[in-house]
């Protein structure tokens, strides 16, 4: 496979941070600097990252987490402030989130030890989709909300269809459950701003075929290989 891909596999980076740190000469096969991303390898070669092995790509695994509301979907912050891995248990392998939920967002969020994997579970064209529980102040009506389903306009381009059912209304808030396929940045807040609403309470509760359940809020649960298989198929490297 391409080096960038067997990186990503190994947990090293995503395919995106791989190709970066082979533009910047950080990677090299039997003793070779690379500078080009167009370079095969089977895994029985040297490779090398800042001069250090890269080990084989160890078995895809998949974990559940609940991320509570409040913390940063990022590695590092530079704003200083508490990020989901700096809160996930010691012996959890290194791990990469697919997709992203946002500072005050929480539920369901996948952690995976292939990037590979994460990057090809965020595209839209794998066809899941992200099914949420939003509170939001304001008023509306299930006419308004059935516009969504032909995308709103954000950052210049149409969104792809957006699913909202009115549940309730109590108060200043309504309560919805809302369906997309895709997963722009802040995208079920940004969309439900069009018709008026202010989301202040936004809970995810399944990505594809993978739910939330009853899993307890900052707790994480493995995915078992079999329903990994199940769900997963040609997605998976060979040999998980």
């Amino acid at each position: 496979m391409r080096i960038a891909k067997y990186l990503a596999h190994a947990g090293r980076a995503s395919r995106r941070e791989a190709e970066r740190m082979i533009a910047a000469g950080r990677v090299s096969v039997d003793g070779a600097v690379l500078h080009t991303p167009a370079v095969l390898v089977s895994g029985a070669e040297d490779i090398r990252v800042d001069g250090e092995p890269v080990a084989t790509p160890p078995p895809t695994r998949l974990w559940r987490y609940h991320k509570p509301a409040g913390l940063v979907t990022s590695h590092h912050d530079e704003k200083g402030r508490a990020t989901v891995f700096e809160r996930l248990p010691e012996d959890l392998p290194r791990v990469i989130s697919v997709g992203r939920l946002d500072l005050n967002s929480e539920g369901l969020l996948l952690l995976t030890n292939d990037g590979a994997l994460a990057r090809a579970l965020e595209l839209p064209g794998t066809g899941w989709t992200r099914r949420y529980r939003v509170r939001a102040f304001g008023r509306t009506t299930q006419e308004r909300l059935d516009r969504l389903q032909d995308g709103v306009m954000l950052d210049g381009r149409r969104s792809g269809p957006i699913t909202a059912r009115l549940e309730s209304a109590k108060g200043g808030n309504v309560w919805l459950d809302v369906r997309l396929r895709e997963g722009k940045n802040r995208e079920v807040r940004r969309a439900l701003e069009t018709i008026g609403l202010k989301v202040n309470r936004l809970i995810r509760l399944s990505y594809g075929p993978f739910n939330l359940g009853n899993l307890a809020r900052g707790a994480v649960d493995e995915v078992r290989p079999k329903q990994m298989r199940e769900q997963l198929g040609a997605l998976l490297r060979s040999g998980t």
